[in-house]
């Protein structure tokens, strides 16, 4: 028994050593060199734009985007709006009263038929995309007024293929995502001053024209997948706190899952699928990409396999009382999720994150994941307000 529950100790705290390793690691980096501000090599710059804006049933949001849009701190006769809608609302017939009477920025209205996938529709929009510029913004999201000239001056470094922003604020509040989102944040500044960062942002996430190359159409990951295809082509793709925007978020805790869970999904299987750049394309292959699969595939299961080692452990000593283990645990999830964590609120907001990657690897084992995205009223709600 004892030889049995010693191994069993000795397994455990191998796992965990395993899984921290990488992160301390990172946290090394971040606090040897602490990067600042964009990779770049930033310079004034004021491009032909293209904006691209996925839409469907935005009746109750669509007027306040494009508001949004027309006041951002950039020359209006110098962007297009690319709206690619599949709506069976008054979707259309609103964009089409709000460009009546106006010049610019002009429209180009691409109506579908029927829902093909968001990946599809986008694939679409970005080749009617005329301009030097392309941004990806989605409907549900408010932007700083001067996003496109930061863009513009990131993307104005000929390295430079495509750029990405930061979440300033989840509109809505939910501490567990800006938590989590502000961890993100230094990592991604992190990886693009080594090369090349990761994710890239629904959101705002803007691309030279020219690098811009199809996704998968059932991606599930649109705006990482293009910006990971552009790295692969040779051009860097780069985080820029500097490019502010804000995000409406669930307020709830279980439609929060389902919303990190599908965005999981499409990471992990981004990764999968293009598991041949490990190892290759600079620090980008040699670094990045090896962090983001252990953080995303293989620390999940480890955490998961730890909890449950800890609590066979515990039982196999105490009995009953070795049930503390997932019951503390539970107790941690439950007051993290109703944020009254207070200083762990972090700690809580990276293991929220990796249930949802270990929730998203059991979704993609069972066949789960398509391209279509639903709409959701909380989030129209939270943005109309």
């Amino acid at each position: 028994m004892r030889r049995s529950m010693r191994r069993l100790v000795g397994s455990l705290l191998f796992l965990l050593s395993v899984t921290g390793l990488p992160y301390l690691l990172y946290l090394l980096l971040l606090k040897l060199w602490n990067p600042q501000g964009s990779p770049a090599e930033k310079r004034p710059a004021e491009p032909t734009v293209s904006i691209v804006l996925p839409t469907y049933n935005e009746e109750r949001i669509i007027e306040n985007k494009l508001d949004d849009i027309v006041t951002l701190d950039y020359p209006m006769q110098k962007v297009e709006i690319v709206i690619v809608d599949s709506s069976d609302d008054k979707t259309r017939e609103l964009i089409r009263e709000f460009f009546a009477n106006r010049e610019h920025p002009t429209l180009t209205l691409i109506e579908e038929g029927e829902r093909r996938g968001l990946a599809p529709a986008l694939n679409d929009a970005y080749e009617a995309a005329t301009n030097e510029m392309v941004v990806k913004t989605d409907c549900d999201s408010k932007l700083a007024a001067d996003v496109l000239r930061e863009a513009a001056a990131n993307l104005a470094d000929p390295e430079i293929g495509a750029v990405t922003g930061r979440n300033t604020e989840a509109l809505g509040g939910s501490e567990v995502e800006e938590g989590y989102r502000d961890v993100q944040a230094h990592i991604q500044t992190l990886e693009s001053h080594l090369d090349s960062t990761f994710i890239f942002h629904g959101p705002f996430s803007a691309f030279d024209n020219d690098a811009i190359v199809s996704v998968d159409e059932d991606s599930i990951a649109d705006d990482t997948e293009l910006a990971l295809k552009i790295r692969k082509d040779g051009d860097r793709v780069v985080f820029d706190p500097e490019i502010e925007y804000k995000e409406a978020a669930h307020s709830t805790f279980r439609k929060r899952r389902q919303q990190k869970d599908r965005r999981a999904m499409g990471l992990i299987r981004l990764l999968w699928r293009q598991r041949e750049m490990l190892g290759a394309y600079g620090a980008y292959g040699r670094t990045v990409l090896p962090f983001n699969w252990w953080f995303m595939i293989i620390s999940p299961w480890l955490i998961m396999a730890s909890i449950g080692l800890a609590t066979l452990g515990g039982l196999a000593v105490s009995g009953p009382l070795g049930l503390a283990v997932p019951g503390a645990v539970t107790g941690f999830v439950a007051l993290g999720s109703r944020e009254k964590l207070g200083s762990l609120q972090v700690a809580y907001s990276l293991f929220d994150t990796q249930v949802s990657l270990f929730r998203a690897s059991l979704k993609l084992l069972d066949g789960e994941g398509d391209g279509t995205w639903e709409i959701d009223e909380e989030l129209r709600e939270v943005y109309s307000e």
